[in-house]
């Protein structure tokens, strides 16, 4: 299958462009490279062996994307283009909303007068909002209390796709609500490269082991949990990425929505000690506070995705923790290394 992949020299992106190539389909690239690396793409043909092309372009350009879809002619699309610090959204709204529902809104544009109907969608488990139950389920309401500007953005693209889908046309959606992903490749050749500061926690973590960063900022630890940090369901990349491929290849006509995590929520000072346990170093840490738009525990219920395709993540946190270490001591300076 030929897949178009916007946003595709990502972290999420290129861990799934991989899995797309080791899988037999061809993919083209086009990503603005404002968060992202070329580098990534190719190490990514290295490893798998296999051509990565990249248009360098804003989604948002619907010309480019015209020309793009004309040459490749691509049979389905991966939609990962996008802002996506929780943090980020609250002080830079208009940014995101201009950015994440532009952008899809004219990719959907270019996709409708090419008659290239399916697409998989890189929502996220901010739909949910505050979770009224624990774990969250894909029938759980969403799109109430949301607590951050980036999670709507995530919410009315879904409602976007839903319209669609419910049109005359054949449209084919499948929007995957990520909850928090970590790790890097085995190799430690591609993994999480942030431009500047980290706003996830693994990467922060793994640039205070390094000596890049002095300590980590734990925003808070008194919400209502067991050591009264926040809680996460931390999936492993490798292991969203083969639910990528899952729900691409297992498109149905509609649109779909689901989770994809661990079904296991792990805490912030869990995660640091795992980290410590793979490192064999001590992590520096000073509680500071509540960061706006968290919430105090998040984790998936992950039973649709086993029934409809068969998909379970495979990787403990220990090995996400570990794949994230190799790649922070292999590149310690991300893709400039």
């Amino acid at each position: 299958m030929r897949v178009l992949v916007t946003g595709g020299a990502g972290y999420i992106g290129s861990h799934t462009c991989l899995r797309l190539l080791e899988a037999g389909h061809e993919v083209h690239v086009v990503d603005d490279l404002s968060n992202s690396s070329r580098v990534a793409l190719e190490r990514v043909a290295t490893l798998t062996g296999c051509a990565v092309p990249l248009t360098v372009a804003d989604v948002r350009d619907e010309s480019v994307l015209d020309q793009v879809v004309t040459e490749f002619a691509p049979e389905a699309v991966i939609h990962f283009a996008g802002l996506k610090s929780v943090g980020e959204s609250v002080a830079q709204p208009l940014r995101y909303w201009q950015v994440n529902v532009d952008s899809t809104m004219a990719l959907l544009a270019v996709m409708e007068r090419h008659d290239v109907r399916r697409l998989v969608f890189s929502s996220s488990a901010t739909v949910y909002g505050t979770p009224g139950a624990l774990p969250i389920d894909e029938t759980a309401p969403v799109g109430v209390g949301i607590s951050n500007p980036y999670g709507r953005t995530k919410f009315v693209i879904e409602q976007l796709l839903e319209d669609l889908a419910l049109s005359d046309a054949p449209w084919e959606f499948v929007s995957l609500r990520y909850f928090n992903p970590v790790g890097a490749h085995a190799s430690g050749r591609i993994g999480e490269d942030p431009r500047n500061i980290p706003n996830n926690l693994a990467p922060y973590v793994t640039q205070v082991l390094a000596g890049r960063l002095e300590e980590l900022s734990v925003f808070g630890d008194d919400y209502g949990t067991a050591d009264g940090t926040g809680v996460r369901d931390y999936v492993h990349v490798m292991d969203l990425a083969d639910a990528h491929l899952a729900a691409l290849e297992n498109c149905a006509p509609g649109f779909d929505a689901v989770n994809v995590g661990t079904g296991r929520g792990t805490s912030v000072l869990e995660l640091v000690a795992a980290f410590e346990r793979v490192s064999g170093r001590p992590v520096p840490l000073r509680v500071t506070e509540r960061r706006p738009g968290d919430v105090a525990a998040c984790y998936a219920d992950v039973s649709k995705a086993r029934r409809l395709w068969g998909w379970t993540a495979s990787h403990s946190i220990e090995e996400a923790c570990a794949d994230a270490w190799r790649w922070q001591q292999d590149n310690p300076q991300g893709f400039l290394s």
